[in-house]
């Protein structure tokens, strides 16, 4: 590590300060290079995603995952509603979509750009567009130092302007992480996880708004893929045409020797943490600790962290979060994080842990 990048070791090479000079010696190569110029400047990079089969892998996805959802009643009903389908975590049955999480140069470019080794935790598969409000990942999962988390999405089929494309606001990820505190809201008392969520999506809008960022939508061929930034707003845009559908997959990974967490359902100042407690490198198949400093933070104050409406329901010894969706497919194809639901809803519900 270098003086200048050893200044800030808590802060991803391309989010920092001194990313223009830290950048002229990194030992990066011209792909590697653009991609994180345009990460840093934009919030995102456009790259072709690096697997000389994805077509032949992209076709097994869709063939594999085709059964699991009901197109006819999304778009009876779904499509209407302005909302999407997803499955999350398919990587646990499918090795073709563990295949595109776990690619080496992906893992390669990502680790140096953020100068921390990364790791991918979960995936979601569509196959329609998710008509989903633009919002940032940060409020959802983000990490102690901040802004060791990205997304990487990549369309498993060209993707049609009238099938619902991605959309995004470039530069949005230089805003300040909102936090509830940020909004005047708190998680303590709520009764369901995303109790105040409308909240952010007005703040958002009125930050679009008020700063007049401007909005782009994303149209690839097959196998073009898009990295994004923890705090870029981002979405899905309506799909005109319910008839069409929008294969693709997105990845999203943190980095190692961080602290991981819900923002959402977090007020730490009050002593409430939500930590992403059990979560799972897709690449080695083993348990993340949650660390600060380089250290470990101890289970037991997780727990004692932990909301005070969940300690009553912490997670049992051994819990897997991808067994618990495999043992509860409505909770799976609903997309919902199975440690958030098993903490709110699975354990009062006496829900199985594995199939």
């Amino acid at each position: 590590m270098s003086f200048r990048a050893s200044l800030l070791p808590g802060v991803p090479l391309i989010e920092s300060p001194l990313f223009p000079t830290l950048i002229d010696s990194a030992a990066f190569d011209q792909e590697t290079l653009q991609t994180a110029r345009d990460l840093h400047s934009k919030g995102y990079a456009i790259i072709g995603f690096p697997d000389p089969d994805f077509d032949a892998v992209a076709d097994r996805i869709k063939k594999a995952l085709a059964p699991q959802f009901d197109l006819d009643a999304w778009r009876r009903d779904g499509w209407r509603q302005n909302a999407g389908i997803r499955v999350q975590d398919a990587w646990t049955t499918n090795a073709d979509v563990r295949r595109l999480a776990v690619n080496g140069r992906v893992l390669q470019i990502l680790s140096l750009m953020y100068g921390r080794r990364a790791f991918p935790f979960q995936t979601l598969n569509f196959p329609v567009g998710t008509q989903q409000h633009f919002h940032t990942d940060a409020v959802h999962f983000s990490s102690e130092p901040e802004r060791f988390v990205c997304g990487v999405w990549v369309a498993l089929e060209d993707i049609h302007e009238d099938s619902g494309p991605l959309v995004y606001y470039p530069g949005s990820h230089r805003l300040p992480i909102l936090m509830n505190e940020h909004l005047g809201v708190t998680a303590l008392g709520n009764t369901g996880p995303y109790d105040h969520y409308a909240r952010f999506e007005e703040v958002w809008q009125g930050l679009v708004a008020a700063l007049g960022l401007q909005r782009e939508t994303f149209c690839p061929r097959k196998g073009q893929g898009l990295i994004w930034a923890s705090n870029l707003l981002h979405g899905g845009d309506r799909q005109r045409d319910p008839a069409r559908t929008r294969w693709s997959q997105v990845t999203h990974y943190f980095f190692e020797d961080c602290a991981y967490y819900t923002p959402l359902l977090s007020d730490p100042f009050c002593g409430s943490i939500f930590f992403r407690d059990g979560l799972i490198d897709i690449t080695t198949g083993q348990r993340v600790a949650n660390r600060y400093a380089g250290r470990d933070i101890p289970d037991d104050f997780i727990r004692y962290a932990r909301p005070a409406h969940a300690r009553d329901r912490a997670l049992p010894p051994g819990f897997d979060p991808a067994l618990y969706l495999a043992a509860n497919p409505d909770v799976k194809a609903a997309g919902v994080d199975p440690i958030v639901h098993y903490l709110h809803f699975g354990s009062r519900e006496g829900r199985k842990l594995r199939p």
